[in-house]
């Protein structure tokens, strides 16, 4: 069980598939090195050797060879290795870690996608997580049309981008579900604004969020 002991920030990404992600995870990185924080940046499921292994296991596998609760189970097998291999230490020594997806996509994609009950994804979330949460989640919505669009010119689709359109608004719901019930936390970015009104919003949430001196 991960041990509460942070003293570093923890900023997560979340959304569903073609919000991008990729490209404002680094954007994220940059203000906070330019604030003169040490910065990893990270994913899930992966982060680590092991964990990026899993990563594969869960992607590449066809979308009826692997079970809903093996793939929840492998996505928590893999956030134990990256917890204890990265994010934990990291906090300990006070760095910041942005990590693209985290808990809450397997609340969205597990539990909104798959139909998990919440209730096991939680008791997994407590016994890999313990009390550790993210400081501040920020969840790129867009429209499940949206999505699709950018999507649908990529070379290769893994299996969670191979799903259908009524997959992606339960795990859109989920999300917003989330963002409804911890407001402190998790703020909505409008992903489907130009990258430039995007990266605008995702700083003013940033900088009222933490206070450089």
């Amino acid at each position: 069980m991960a041990e509460l002991s942070q003293t570093g920030r923890f900023i997560t990404l979340e959304g569903i598939e073609g919000v991008g992600k990729s490209t404002n995870v680094n954007f994220i990185a940059d203000y906070f090195r330019a604030n003169g924080d040490v910065v990893h940046v990270t994913r899930e499921p992966g982060g680590t050797e092991i964990a990026e292994r899993i990563r594969n296991l869960i992607l590449e596998t066809p979308g009826d060879g692997l079970s809903d609760i093996g793939e929840l189970l492998l996505m928590f097998a893999a956030r134990s290795e990256h917890l204890a291999g990265l994010i934990l230490p990291a906090l300990k020594r006070g760095e910041t870690v942005i990590c693209d997806r985290f808990v809450d996509a397997s609340f969205a994609y597990q539990g909104g996608g798959r139909g998990i009950n919440h209730e096991v994804i939680a008791v997994l979330r407590d016994i890999v997580m313990g009390k550790l949460r993210p400081d501040l989640t920020i969840l790129l919505d867009a429209p499940t049309e949206v999505s699709a669009e950018r999507i649908a010119g990529r070379e290769w689709q893994d299996r969670f981008e191979q799903e259908q359109a009524e997959f992606f608004a339960r795990v859109r719901s989920a999300y917003l579900d989330i963002a409804g019930r911890e407001p402190d936390r998790v703020r909505i970015v409008d992903a489907s604004l130009p990258l430039a009104e995007v990266q605008a919003a995702i700083i003013e949430v940033l900088s009222k969020t933490f206070i450089y001196p």
